[in-house]
């Protein structure tokens, strides 16, 4: 560590600065001619994956999800490795933002009842769906953003986005999911009891395609738990470190997110660390 400082002082004698941290000046310039060993070697080309992966995935992983990602392309460093490297080289996670909920208008029609406990998880694909609305700022005003997930493989198979949150916002993310996916009837539909989703038009939709609805308890989001998590990866990994100019462009950038990165790329946790369409395609080939 010495040497390496003594390296960083331009504009002194090296004999002055060896001498002041009590080092020889011979032992300072036969460590700058030694070449690095293998380990540096490795480290240095480890480290320069770890970078690329770090771009990849929006600086949205932690270490734990980079070693999983390095194993996965066949490298077999240790996790505690890819901790220590990180740190040298200061590459940091994209920290959470405090997230905000709006609350819903106050609804006269009755709820469903609850049908989803914890924890959350799916017998099977398409078995259980949760959809919400949210909101991102735009300089030309908010976007707001319905999406539908199934609980199984935590893949967004819904989804729309219009300058207002009104319900036929709801129904349209229903719509794109309802066509390219086909739940057995008797599967869930799981929301929180805002005014999209108690409306008579929505509810008619799910009973006409065979779905039965569950919401959330009134002032408890955590029972819609599955969906906000998305939102929340949404939100810490594209929108809270982007300035959007207009509607268009956050529409551009959260479809790429959705369908590029999303469902194909980005490695959950409770998946095994796989990606929803990863996680997919493994559970045909097993069944």
């Amino acid at each position: 560590m010495k040497y390496a400082w003594v390296a960083t002082q331009h504009g002194h004698a090296v004999r002055t600065l060896c001498r002041a941290l009590q080092v020889s000046p011979s032992g300072y310039y036969a460590w700058r001619s030694r070449q690095p060993g293998d380990r540096a070697l490795e480290n240095q080309r480890l480290i320069q994956c770890i970078r690329e992966l770090h771009v990849v995935t929006r600086e949205a992983y932690g270490t734990t999800r980079i070693w999983q990602a390095l194993r996965q392309e066949g490298e077999t460093c240790g996790r505690h490795r890819v901790r220590r490297l990180r740190q040298q080289h200061s590459i940091q996670t994209r920290r959470r933002r405090r997230y905000l909920r709006t609350r819903a208008p106050y609804q006269r029609v009755p709820a469903a009842p609850n049908r989803l406990t914890w924890p959350f998880s799916s017998p099977g694909p398409d078995r259980i769906w949760v959809a919400d609305i949210t909101y991102v700022p735009t300089r030309q005003g908010w976007l707001y953003l319905a999406a539908v997930l199934d609980v199984y493989s935590r893949r967004i198979v819904g989804w729309a986005m219009s300058d207002r949150p009104e319900q036929a916002l709801a129904c349209n993310a229903l719509t794109m999911a309802l066509g390219q996916r086909h739940p057995a009837p008797g599967a869930i539909h799981h929301s929180d009891q805002g005014a999209q989703y108690t409306s008579k038009t929505y509810r008619k939709q799910l009973a006409d395609a065979g779905l039965v609805s569950s919401m959330s308890r009134k002032g408890l989001p955590y029972d819609n738990a599955v969906m906000e998590s998305f939102f929340s990866s949404l939100k810490q990994e594209l929108i809270h470190h982007e300035r959007f100019k207009d509607r268009d462009a956050a529409r551009t950038a959260i479809f790429e997110y959705i369908e590029s990165f999303y469902n194909r790329q980005r490695l959950h946790s409770s998946l095994g660390y796989r990606s929803p369409e990863a996680f997919e395609r493994m559970a045909e080939v097993t069944n």
